[in-house]
């Protein structure tokens, strides 16, 4: 079992920046991918980031430019930085742990229990 709590999020202004965690506890040896969703009022939950093991990153174009995803491995800590925030980053952002088998099949998925991300314009 692993663990995920998130931490950061908030408000922020127009063109403001914001930087989430997501801290791992648990059998954390066996995830090989992690990444950030997030989920607006009314809208299906989407990919926004995501990181692989060995560094290999992705990123949805509506973010790319903007946000970096990054993990601390020795800390088994996931981050999120947003900079240029807008008004439709406004979301809960959740982030996503997967163990993943040596054939690309999900075994085990986690979620965080999300943190809200309100931008103003």
């Amino acid at each position: 079992q692993v663990q995920l709590v998130q931490s950061g999020g908030g408000k922020v202004q127009t063109g403001g920046s914001l930087t989430l965690s997501c801290a791992a506890s648990g059998s954390t040896f066996s995830i090989n991918h992690m990444a950030w969703y997030r989920q607006a009022p009314g809208k299906q939950r989407e990919l926004v980031a995501d990181i692989t093991s060995g560094g290999t990153t992705y990123y949805a174009e509506s973010v790319k430019g903007r946000f970096t995803i990054s993990r601390d491995n020795a800390k088994n800590t996931l981050y999120l930085q947003m900079n240029s925030l807008k008004p439709t980053d406004t979301a809960v952002y959740y982030c996503k742990a997967t163990h993943y088998s040596d054939y690309d099949v999900p075994l085990e998925t986690y979620w965080g229990q999300g943190t809200q991300v309100t931008v103003s314009a």
